[in-house]
């Protein structure tokens, strides 16, 4: 064995103790590992050249191989870190290339998705909160961000797949609607949850007037107060779900 694969081995040694470490908590330990193992990553990543992807997409997307094998490593297999880790880097490269080209994410994207998805496995691999608001406040981002990159990664999917797991006869091509559909049918929703936080009394008045076409005074007798009472309440609602919806 030559001095350059002694320091190397030398290198890969520490592995096992800094998993340990990140594993309890040690973000410092876990950017040492990737560190460490930055020349292997590259190493495979080169072999995927040439095939119109940047090296660097090619070193972020490995990364994402090699954070699962940090999170997955099982010490009890008595095999050595990089042999174990190999074959995932490998394996989320191909998946990269083989799902890439039909709708193109940009280079931040990718290197956002990289860090997003490596800080939510560690986040699950501890028991730590992995919803959108504690990655983004984790990370220093906004939720919009780590939405969007999460959607860039999202695989693929044919129009002619079944949309609902229980229902065969409807495909994902035939949920689609207009934009304009989709805005209605949002604005409805928006209103829904709008109304659903006024009293009782209010969602009452509310559907009486709006959802019935009843007018103030049918309103008034139906829940026995007077005209001038339902005027009044009727503008304060009013501003209550405009502040809601706006």
């Amino acid at each position: 064995m030559n001095i350059q694969a002694k320091e190397r081995k030398s290198t890969y040694d520490k592995n096992p103790t800094l998993i340990k470490e990140y594993r309890q908590g040690s973000r410092a330990a876990g950017e040492e590992i990737v560190l460490l193992n930055k020349p292997l990553v590259q190493s495979i990543a080169s072999r995927f050249t040439g095939r119109g992807t940047d090296m660097e997409d090619l070193v972020a997307v490995g990364n994402i191989g090699l954070v699962k094998a940090i999170n997955t490593f099982d010490f009890s297999r008595g095999c050595a870190f990089s042999t174990y880790a190999v074959p995932l880097i490998f394996g989320e490269i191909r998946r990269f290339l083989r799902d890439d080209g039909m709708i193109k994410v940009s280079r931040e994207e990718k290197r956002l998705l990289a860090l997003i998805s490596a800080e939510r496995e560690r986040r699950q691999m501890s028991g730590e909160d992995v919803s959108i608001r504690a990655l983004s406040e984790s990370l220093g981002i906004t939720a919009q961000e780590v939405v969007s990159a999460l959607y860039s990664g999202a695989p693929i999917r044919s129009l002619d797949e079944c949309a609902y797991l229980d229902d065969d006869s409807v495909t994902l091509g035939g949920t689609l609607c207009d934009e304009e559909e989709n805005d209605r049918e949002f604005d409805k929703l928006s209103l829904s949850m709008a109304i659903e936080k006024l009293s009782e009394w209010q969602r009452k008045l509310i559907i009486l007037r709006y959802f019935r076409d009843f007018s103030q005074t049918e309103t008034a007798r139906l829940l026995g107060v007077t005209q001038v009472k339902i005027s009044r309440e009727e503008k304060k609602i009013l501003k209550i779900l405009r502040k809601e919806l706006s």
